[in-house]
C-alpha cells in the first residue's frame, strides 16, 4: 500500500516546483493506489492554500530550507496547525521518515527540531497582523481588491478562501423539485438543505456513486453561476447560444429553465470538452442541447441568430480560490492579456444576438479589468446595446463563489 504522506509529497513537489495544477498532480500521484484519498486530498489542497501561512511559521524556526525539505516542513506544519485529528507526534515522526525515504537523511535532525519547535512554541494564526499571511493571500492581490472594492468588503470575504467550498445541486426541473431531490438524496444518506431553487449538499458524498445523479436528477453548479443564468430570463422556445460552454453547467440550467423546449447550442473549442457537454446533456435528458466545436473569437456565419446568449469568458478565476487554491498565487502580469481576449469574445458573441435579445457576460473572477471595464469598453459608442443589470457577487462562508455578470440587451 502506497504511503499517503509520500503521495502528498510527490503531488506537492510537482505543484510548487513544476507548476502543475493541483487537481492533475493529485490525480497522477494517487493513480489507482489503494490509499486514504480523503486524507491525501485534504493534505495537498490544505498545504497549497495555506502556503504563505506555513512559510511564515517555518521561517520563525528555520532559514531558507532546500526545496524538498521545505515541502516536507510544510506538510508537517500543516498537520500540526490545521489537522486536529493528527497527533503532534505523528506529524513530526512521519515527516522525519518522509525525509529519510526521499534521500534527505542528512536533514532529518533539522526537520525534527523545526517541527518540534513549531509545535511547542505555537504561533496563533488568528493573531497574525498581516491579513495576507493570516489568510495566505498575496498582498498584491489584496491591494488590488482594496482599491477596487474597499478594505471593509475585502475583510469580509478573505476568510472564505480557506473554508470548504459548498456544493450546490441544481434539480432537473423536468423531473424533480428541490424538495423531492432533497428527499431522494436523503435516501442515499446524503445530507442537505433546500437553498432557493437549489439543494445545498452538506455532507461528503461520491458523485460517481450517487444514484440520483446517475439518473439525471441534478447537476452541480455554484449558486452564483445559477443566479446569473436565471437573470438572463431564458424562455420556452428561445434560441440560446452558450459560447464557452464546457463543462456545461450553465447550458444545462438554461435548458431546464426552457423546459427543454427550443434550441440551445453549446460551443467549446475542443472536441473532448464538447463530448463532456454531450454526455451531461444525455444524462439529464436535455434533447434541446446541441453541442458543437467552435472558436468563440471568430465569427461563424453557420451559427443562427439567438434570442439569448451566454458569454461566460475565460478569466483569472479569483472568485473561486477556495475551489482551486493555487489561483491565489498567480502573477498579475500573467493575466494582463485576458481583458483583450474577453472583449473580443464579447464583441464576436454580440454579433449573433437578435434585436431585442439579451446577452449574459460573466466571469468567476473579482477583477474590474476583466469585468466592468470589458463591458464599459463594449458599450462605449454602441447605441444599439444597453446594460440592463450588472452585479458583483462576493464569496460567502457557506454561500456562493465570487462572480460577476452583466445583462446586455440589443435595442
Amino acid at each position: 500500500m502506497k504511503d499517503p504522506r509520500q503521495t502528498a509529497f510527490e503531488a506537492l513537489y510537482k505543484i510548487f516546483y513544476d507548476c502543475a495544477y493541483s487537481n492533475l498532480a493529485l490525480n497522477e500521484a494517487i493513480g489507482d493506489a489503494d490509499i486514504s484519498k480523503p486524507f491525501i486530498t485534504r493534505l495537498v489542497y490544505g498545504v497549497v492554500e495555506r502556503r504563505l501561512t506555513l512559510d511564515y511559521i517555518i521561517n520563525k524556526f528555520c532559514s531558507k530550507p532546500k526545496p524538498k525539505v521545505l515541502v516536507i516542513l510544510r506538510i508537517g506544519v500543516y498537520q500540526l496547525y490545521f489537522m486536529d485529528k493528527v497527533p503532534s507526534s505523528a506529524a513530526v515522526n512521519e515527516s522525519v521518515r518522509l525525509a529519510a525515504k526521499n534521500g534527505l537523511s542528512y536533514y532529518t535532525g533539522l526537520i525534527n527540531a523545526v517541527l518540534r519547535k513549531a509545535d511547542t512554541e505555537r504561533i496563533s494564526v488568528d493573531d497574525i497582523d498581516d491579513a495576507g499571511i493570516r489568510y495566505s493571500v498575496p498582498r498584491v492581490l489584496i491591494n488590488m481588491w482594496n482599491k477596487a472594492y474597499g478594505a471593509d468588503t475585502v475583510d469580509l470575504f478573505l476568510p472564505t478562501f480557506n473554508e470548504k467550498a459548498p456544493v450546490f445541486a441544481v434539480p432537473n426541473s423536468l423531473f424533480v423539485s428541490p424538495d423531492e431531490l432533497l428527499y431522494m438524496l436523503s435516501r442515499e444518506n446524503i445530507e442537505g438543505e433546500v437553498a432557493g431553487n437549489l439543494v445545498k449538499i452538506t455532507s461528503n458524498f461520491d458523485l460517481g456513486k450517487c444514484e440520483a445523479f446517475q439518473k439525471g436528477l441534478f447537476h452541480i453548479e455554484d449558486i452564483s453561476s445559477y443566479n446569473a443564468v436565471k437573470a438572463l430570463q431564458v424562455c420556452k422556445g428561445d434560441t440560446v447560444l452558450d459560447m464557452c460552454s464546457a463543462p456545461g453547467g450553465k447550458a444545462f440550467t438554461a435548458a431546464e429553465m426552457m423546459n427543454n423546449k427550443g434550441s440551445l447550442y453549446a460551443f467549446d473549442l475542443y472536441e473532448s470538452r464538447v463530448k463532456l457537454i454531450e454526455s451531461g446533456a444525455k444524462r439529464l435528458g436535455l434533447s434541446c442541447i446541441n453541442a458543437k466545436i467552435n472558436d468563440a473569437l471568430t465569427y461563424n456565419d453557420r451559427i443562427p441568430k439567438a434570442d439569448k446568449i451566454i458569454c461566460d469568458v475565460p478569466c483569472s478565476g479569483f472568485g473561486i480560490i477556495r475551489r482551486k487554491p493555487e489561483i491565489r498565487y498567480k502573477e498579475l502580469d500573467s493575466i494582463k492579456n485576458l481583458p483583450e481576449i474577453q472583449y473580443q469574445i464579447l464583441l464576436t458573441s454580440a454579433e449573433y444576438l437578435k434585436k431585442g435579445g439579451r446577452l449574459l457576460y460573466s466571469t468567476c473572477t473579482l477583477n474590474k479589468r476583466e469585468n466592468e471595464k470589458v463591458v464599459e469598453r463594449f458599450i462605449a459608442g454602441r447605441n444599439e446595446f444597453s446594460v440592463l443589470q450588472t452585479k458583483t457577487v462576493f464569496p460567502e462562508v457557506g454561500g456562493g463563489d465570487g462572480f460577476f455578470y452583466s445583462i446586455i440587451e440589443r435595442n
